[in-house]
């Protein structure tokens, strides 16, 4: 239990709008000034009268301090939806995406809830998600906005030639605006499958990077990392000082669905829209794409009479032996 003599001074000793009343209580003209120094009731009386002036001021708040005062900047990107079967253009320069259904990358869905979920810990004051590609990937960043993330960075660009590099080289430049803790990114896009964005960036920022996390654990006041990874042996744990790069896996946490309201509340949420001539990125192509092909069809499979047979077709028809 805390005395109401305690509570008072510690109410009217807090600096701003407390130290305004604790002059006027204790000046020579205030009415009342000789029997609050006198008498021992009245401080619970003002601890009392200043509760009820917080419900009216936000001044006269007695706020709890943040853990962390972090900000995450989490990369998603815009992809055919996993359940589209995918096919390739008739002139074999790319895939069909005229009324295909487009949804956010499954990875990056992954790194958005993670992020949220730091927030919700005290562990980041902001998230922030960034998407690079058409006016149409304002939906994919809606949707991590209805999840729980603050506001939006949109860079217009098209992104059909674009490659790990470019996208890179765009969220440093983005990063070198917003200076956040920590990067959360998906570990690949289920497009491309390059698996590269991550590490290239964590060489631009000259940034600790920690790839394929099962689990991440912020230490308290967002000042190092506890990363666990799945690697071919099983799993191993590592420590990053922040600010540093995460790329996320699929057992790292499942997302949240958003819900109506939170869809509702994300179209009045802050969107900042850049170009990467603004940005100071060049986009020039660095890869020259020949053709994109469906992969063969596989043959059926046949049976053999013997352990011979097996042996003759794999050396002399397959060629695998």
């Amino acid at each position: 239990a805390v005395h109401p003599a305690m509570l008072y001074r510690g109410i009217l000793s807090t600096g701003g709008a407390r130290s305004a009343w604790y002059t006027a209580i204790n000046s020579a003209t205030c009415p009342l000034s000789k029997r609050l120094r006198s008498n021992t009731s009245i401080p619970m009386l003002v601890a009392m009268l200043w509760s009820m002036l917080s419900c009216i001021h936000p001044a006269c708040r007695l706020t709890k301090p943040r853990v962390g005062q972090m900000r995450i900047l989490v990369g998603v990107k815009r992809v055919i939806d996993y359940g589209v079967k995918v096919r390739v253009r008739p002139d074999k320069m790319g895939v069909v995406t005229d009324n295909v259904k487009m949804s956010i990358n499954p990875f990056c869905e992954i790194a958005v809830e993670e992020a949220i979920r730091l927030k919700e810990k005290g562990m980041a004051t902001e998230v922030v998600a960034v998407c690079i590609g058409p006016e149409k990937a304002l939906d994919t960043l809606r949707h991590a906005m209805a999840m729980g993330a603050d506001r939006a960075v949109h860079i217009a660009a098209e992104t059909e030639r674009m490659v790990p590099l470019h996208v890179a080289k765009l969220l440093k430049a983005v990063a070198d605006k917003e200076q956040p803790g920590l990067i959360l990114l998906g570990k690949q896009a289920i497009d491309g499958d390059y698996n590269q964005t991550g590490q290239m960036l964590s060489a631009l920022l000259d940034w600790p990077q920690a790839t394929f996390a099962s689990k991440l654990e912020v230490a308290d006041g967002a000042a190092k990392a506890s990363v666990t990874r799945e690697v071919d042996g099983g799993l191993e744990t590592i420590g990053v000082k922040l600010p540093a790069i995460v790329t996320t896996d699929l057992r790292l946490n499942e997302p949240r669905y958003a819900t109506l309201p939170n869809i509702m509340k994300a179209k009045k949420k802050r969107v900042d829209k850049f170009t990467p001539a603004e940005l100071g990125v060049d986009m020039a192509p660095r890869v020259e794409l020949l053709r994109v092909e469906e992969p063969p069809k596989r043959k059926s499979g046949i049976k053999v009479g013997s352990v011979d047979e097996l042996v003759d077709k794999l050396l002399n028809e397959a060629k695998v032996l």
